[in-house]
């Protein structure tokens, strides 16, 4: 294998991480033990024990019989013609992919052999994918002076990136230069980030940044074969988990998703266009703005202190990561819950936190800002169904990197190369061979379901988000309302997802502060009724569970 040098702090890092995510107790598990590198050996690594045997040779007339040198050949050719035996009787614990192989009676050659064919062919069948790469950097490097905006900052980040995307497409068109692909994606983060660093005033950099910066992160990572991905983990395995009924990888699960992030994605780029003056007005139907200029709510919101106090375009940046988003729930086969556990876990990464800010970004708005924002709140409801359907893969990644972490295997490395997992290997699914309606209410439904209770919910916590509006609240009171109706919300929309189903549970304590609000801030009494009935409402709503359709493993015991 290829040894890659890197820094002692980093390696030293990676065996930490490596030693604390194995097994405590590894005699308990099937074929699992500590990894053989610690931490402490990285300070080792680069001394030089240099053994002199002249003196022995001079005093005793010793000389050693044997050398590796000589032997050698001999020792990989008994290891090439019986590998677990070879292993077993020197005391090595065979690598997890020799291992995996034997438990599902493979021969281990074989696997290596089938997925290097594999490997080589789905390389050449997508090779178009890296010339396409090439073409935009040629694009790149003619865009400055056709579209306008040469002798800028921008003009020069494209014309190096263009130079760097033409060589490393070229590199790519090797199959054994993958780190090519990765390097293509890298570019293709710059140029989405780039309009919002530079703040261009050009509004075709922008556009030509943003499309450029997309299609290269996808023709180069999104497209076969998938790097990193172990022999065994991408030629066998089950498309189902075990005790799932339905796959949380399939395009089913995926698309909603994307669709959302692209909902998500054209809103803020449309707010980032203000932000950065390629536009002169937002689009507002519902909310004036509350001070003395002609901005309505949605501009005021965007050009507030808060949104200001990013280096970049807070929206820009928001439509970067829908756009990493949207790009990151296409890459993978449906598959990819166990043969990309890193993909599944960067997705959730980027979509929970994204929907924490935009919900807090809203709870924001009336309190230290003055008027709400009809495209946010659009925005921060999308990223919260995202949320709702993501849940399921997640879920189903974690109990695989726990089954996998059970049975001893070295769980941070298949973290970042995937593993097979029990079951058989069933073919791929023929999703879309069916009605279009057919096709898209499986889509719409597929893992989430929408209980009367939930959505009684999500009509509680809308009503007490306006009660300026609909009761008439001011101050203190009507800022708790907003609070306490915006989190509810967040709560009932997250539990509509079946395996999200138990976090319905925490409508309860929000649902305490409404039976208390009214006294604290002496609220008049159609205030105070409706905080009371809206607090037993939700308490009741709260305990109904709603159907659970399908199976999901070992996670449905948790769904009460």
């Amino acid at each position: 294998w290829r040894t890659l040098s890197v820094p002692k702090p980093v390696a030293k890092a990676g065996a930490w991480a490596e030693e604390k995510a194995e097994p405590m107790v590894p005699d308990d598990f099937d074929h699992g033990e500590k990894p053989f590198i610690r931490p402490f050996m990285i300070d080792m690594a680069s001394d030089h024990y240099q053994l002199d045997i002249s003196r022995a040779r001079q005093l005793l007339g010793w000389r050693p019989r044997h050398r590796l040198r000589d032997t050698l050949n001999a020792l990989v050719d008994n290891l090439k013609r019986d590998p677990r035996g070879w292993y077993e009787a020197n005391g090595i614990t065979p690598p997890d992919w020799m291992t995996t192989a034997d438990e599902r009676d493979l021969n281990p050659e074989q696997v290596i052999e089938q997925h290097q064919r594999n490997v080589v062919t789905q390389h050449n069948q997508f090779l178009w994918a890296h010339f396409f790469n090439m073409g935009l950097g040629a694009w790149l490097l003619s865009s400055p002076a056709t579209l306008g905006y040469l002798g800028t900052a921008m003009a020069y980040s494209d014309l190096v990136s263009g130079v760097l995307l033409v060589l490393l497409g070229f590199v790519s068109l090797s199959w054994r230069h993958s780190w090519a692909r990765f390097a293509c994606a890298a570019v293709g983060f710059w140029l989405l980030l780039a309009p919002l660093v530079f703040w261009t005033a050009s509004a075709a950099a922008y556009l030509n940044g943003t499309l450029v910066g997309m299609l290269a992160i996808g023709f180069s990572a999104l497209v076969r074969p998938a790097p990193g991905v172990s022999p065994v983990a991408a030629t066998y395995g089950p498309r189902i988990p075990p005790g799932w009924d339905k796959n949380p990888s399939s395009w089913f699960q995926r698309m909603p998703i994307v669709f959302l992030a692209l909902l998500g994605f054209i809103l803020s780029r449309y707010m980032a266009a203000y932000q950065l003056g390629h536009i002169d007005s937002v689009w507002e139907p519902f909310f004036a703005g509350s001070g003395v200029g002609a901005l309505n709510g949605t501009e005021q919101i965007i050009t507030s202190d808060v949104s200001e106090a990013w280096p970049v375009p807070d929206a820009g940046l928001g439509g970067m990561v829908y756009a990493l988003e949207i790009l990151l729930g296409l890459v993978g086969s449906t598959r990819r819950w166990r043969t990309m556990p890193w993909v599944v876990a960067t997705f959730g990464l980027l979509i929970v936190p994204l929907g924490v800010v935009s919900i807090t970004f809203v709870i924001i708005q009336p309190i230290l800002i003055g008027p709400l924002c009809t495209l946010c709140l659009i925005g921060a409801l999308a990223m919260l169904l995202q949320i709702a359907y993501a849940l399921n893969e997640l879920v189903a990644t974690g109990e695989f990197l726990h089954r996998r972490w059970r049975s001893g295997v070295p769980v941070l490395k298949i973290f970042f190369t995937g593993d097979t997992d029990e079951g058989s290997d069933d073919p791929a699914e023929a999703s879309f061979q069916r009605r279009p309606l057919v096709i898209v209410r499986d889509m719409l439904t597929v893992g989430v379901g929408t209980p009367w209770n939930l959505l009684l919910a999500v009509a509680i916590g809308v009503w007490l988000m306006f009660t300026r509006a609909t009761l008439g609240n001011e101050g203190a009171m009507a800022h708790w309302d907003h609070v306490l109706g915006a989190l509810i919300v967040t709560v009932a929309v997250m539990s509509m997802a079946e395996v999200g189903r138990p976090m319905r549970w925490l409508l309860l304590p929000l649902a305490l502060p409404l039976l208390v609000t009214p006294m604290l801030f002496e609220a008049r009494m159609p205030a105070a009724t409706a905080s009371f009935v809206c607090a037993a409402l939700v308490i009741a709503v709260a305990v109904r569970r709603g159907p659970i359709r399908d199976r999901y493993g070992g996670w449905s015991r948790l769904l009460v």
